[in-house]
């Protein structure tokens, strides 16, 4: 009986173990992967689609008001509840303008003027502003601001002063600290995401040399934190010259978990980790030649740099310090980094160079391999991670 009941039970057995099968592998490899991708040479954004295996271009927005001008579109953030995604126009007469897009639809639903060429930027899960660097690269070396719109309204609420040509800005966690980057004063930003106001800066230059000197000088006495760059007259060029930074930082990234933030310096082909209790770096990290971007897995296992310069990515373990693959870009001319919501795939945007079109890498970041490439318009930079669909 015992051998009768095994033959007839085998089948059923076999054909249920497929049926789990099948399920765990869709719902382990039947899974899509959306980001946006600006073509700044182009006044386009593309919609990225990857499915595992190939990546491809499924979408190109059109973007900008004036045709026979390129406008740039260089920042590009998609909002906390992934509904809109918000785009940044860096030319205009005489600012640039922020857009407001329509997940899915991509229709146009909102815009403002900002300030000086508008770059990176994201939306506050708790204030549900929005705050975004004016880079100001045209302009005088004089302090920049940072733009806060309130995104219900599309209107601009206030603009906070910071250093000079800001670039790389990102929220805490959880959405109460901006942290900015300025490019050539070589300063880290905190803003209090509900005041609206700057809460701390650090000099840069300063926090890698004194990582420099352990052993050789003690500089661990020196409070950064409590320089009053306030009463610094940067505008007044003829009595004070503002310092040209040799550290050039040009991103920030903080940790999804810990109280600590990570910031490119493309000007010294290194990352600096800062601890924001204390308001010191506590590691560094040597990379290839012009550390651009940086994202961090919000499983806080990996940092993954764009050496822009290198026309390389870095992907670096937090955990020991290493770095555990630096990989060839498709072309020349790294640009963004974005990883997706679940931590498993790194999107890399690149450039290119002259008429060569703009590429996004995807790597795998279980094998640390660039598995596919997606092609757009020329000079890709901005790139935000959408979502993942089953």
């Amino acid at each position: 009986m015992r051998n009768k009941q095994s033959k007839f039970l085998a089948p059923w057995f076999m054909m249920l173990m497929c049926m789990a099968a099948t399920s765990w592998t869709s719902l382990t490899f039947g899974q899509d992967y959306y980001v946006y991708v600006t073509a700044e040479s182009e006044d386009e954004v593309a919609l990225i689609k990857f499915d595992g295996e190939k990546a491809e271009t499924i979408k190109t927005i059109q973007v900008g008001v004036w045709p026979v001008e390129i406008e740039g579109p260089h920042g590009i953030t998609v909002g906390s509840e992934g509904k809109y995604w918000y785009l940044s126009l860096a030319h205009g007469n005489p600012y640039g303008t922020l857009y407001k897009y329509e997940t899915g639809t991509d229709e146009l639903v909102g815009e403002v003027k900002l300030g000086l060429f508008p770059a990176s930027m994201q939306v506050s899960p708790v204030t549900g502003f929005l705050y975004c660097v004016n880079f100001n690269l045209h302009g005088d070396m004089v302090p920049s601001t940072v733009s806060v719109v309130d995104v219900e309204s599309m209107t601009e609420l206030k603009q906070i002063t910071t250093g000079a040509m800001p670039h790389g800005s990102r929220l805490s966690a959880d959405g109460q600290k901006h942290y900015s980057v300025a490019m050539m004063s070589g300063e880290l930003f905190e803003i209090d995401a509900l005041g609206l106001e700057v809460t701390r800066q650090l000099d840069l230059d300063a926090a890698s040399e004194s990582l420099n000197a352990k052993g050789k000088m003690d500089m661990a006495g020196m409070d950064h934190s409590q320089m009053d760059h306030s009463k610094m007259d940067h505008g007044n060029m003829g009595e004070m010259k503002m310092k040209h930074s040799a550290f050039k930082p040009t991103w920030v990234s903080p940790h999804p978990a810990k109280d600590v933030v990570y910031v490119a310096g493309n000007g010294k082909a290194e990352v600096l980790e800062i601890d924001t209790q204390t308001w010191k770096a506590t590691r560094k990290f040597k990379t290839d030649k012009g550390p651009y971007n940086i994202d961090l897995s919000p499983d806080g296992r990996w940092m993954v740099v764009s050496y822009k310069t290198a026309g390389k990515t870095g992907i670096w373990d937090l955990t020991t310090g290493e770095e555990a693959a630096r990989l060839d870009n498709s072309q020349k001319v790294t640009h963004g980094v974005a990883i997706s919501s679940d931590s498993r795939y790194a999107f890399v945007s690149v450039e290119g160079v002259q008429d060569d079109p703009g590429m996004v890498d995807i790597i795998d970041l279980e094998t640390l391999k660039v598995v596919d490439t997606a092609h757009l318009g020329k000079q890709a930079g901005g790139i935000a991670f959408w979502k993942i669909e089953n």
